[in-house]
């Protein structure tokens, strides 16, 4: 088992820290030593997940907020909550998100659901708490991403699946694709500016969680195609979430994590210890990057130029 290096006297934020991956990681990262902000939508489910990290690690700091990555007003509020407190940052970890509901559904805001979750709220939340992340001295956002990025593509003319047939793996392949787009924007924007920011991605190869059946159960009463292709996968390797929230890890807390670097498991890219996972090309063309990143700076209404960040320094006096 991968083994979390010492966390002491940092302070993270963790993103659907009430179950799966998030509640995994949540629980390592306390146990190492940080003060953990377990964001989640249900503070009722964060409350157990909480008490039961608390059995196992009774000295664990963990409190919970709410945040509803769906709803802009939640992420600006969760937001504001973390910068009123002057302590810095040091972590923000974007794991939490939601998985191919079989009709299309939009979030608080009208955003097609999976894109509005899984990329906008987390990118929407990443750039308020920028300020806090920047009073750190060495913080980082690692963000979760999938390896259904790679066959994702980013319809700029449909971004919200308005137009033809939805596709709900296909829209989710797209947003996790956005996430690890995400990562890479933001690695080069730190990298611009001079900032000691270091952005990572991740995956979790095929880590059996909730999150396969509960999108796919979304305003359904009966199993869908998502359950019965998800019965016909069950034959490939799979792995529990101590092994699957690894990745993730690793990206948030090693020392040998690097600015825009993806990881994942070792083996088919499903299971096993955490390896250099390869980034598709559709996530490393800067014009396409920085296009989305403006466009998500337009849907979201977050943008760089109205947050109060450091002034831009120059790349080669920055901090690493």
């Amino acid at each position: 088992m991968y083994v979390v290096p010492d966390q002491s006297g940092r302070k993270a934020v963790v993103t659907g820290a009430n179950s799966g991956t998030g509640k995994e990681a949540a629980r390592r990262l306390a146990a190492a030593g940080a003060h953990v902000i377990m964001a989640v939508r249900t503070p009722a489910k964060g409350e157990q997940a909480r008490a039961e990290i608390l059995e196992r690690h009774p000295e664990a700091r963990l409190e919970v907020r709410r945040i509803d990555l769906a709803d802009l007003a939640s992420v600006r509020d969760f937001a504001e909550g973390v910068l009123a407190d002057p302590t810095p940052l040091d972590l923000l970890v974007n794991n939490a998100g939601v998985m191919a509901p079989p009709t299309r559904m939009t979030t608080a805001d009208g955003f097609e659901l999976q894109f509005g979750s899984n990329y906008l709220g987390p990118f929407a939340l990443t750039l308020r708490l920028l300020p806090a992340l920047l009073a750190a001295d060495a913080p980082r956002v690692a963000t979760m991403s999938s390896g259904t990025a790679n066959y994702g593509r980013i319809r700029f003319d449909d971004l919200q699946w308005k137009r033809g047939r939805y596709r709900p793996n296909l829209s989710y392949a797209q947003s996790k694709l956005a996430d690890l787009i995400l990562t890479q924007q933001l690695a080069a924007v730190a990298a611009d500016r001079g900032w000691p920011l270091l952005s990572t991605a991740a995956h979790p190869g095929y880590t059996v969680t909730n999150l396969q059946t509960a999108g796919a159960s979304l305003g359904r009463d009966r199993p869908t195609r998502m359950h019965r292709f998800m019965s016909v996968i069950d034959i490939l390797p799979k792995q529990g979430v101590e092994q699957g929230a690894e990745p993730l890890l690793f990206a948030a807390a090693d020392p040998a994590a690097t600015a825009g670097a993806y990881y994942g498991p070792r083996r088919l890219g499903l299971v096993g210890p955490t390896t250099t996972a390869r980034i598709t090309r559709r996530a490393l063309d800067p014009e396409v990057n920085a296009r989305l990143w403006r466009e998500s700076e337009r849907l979201t209404g977050v943008g760089l130029a109205d947050l109060d960040l450091p002034a831009p320094v120059s790349p080669r006096r920055a901090a690493h």
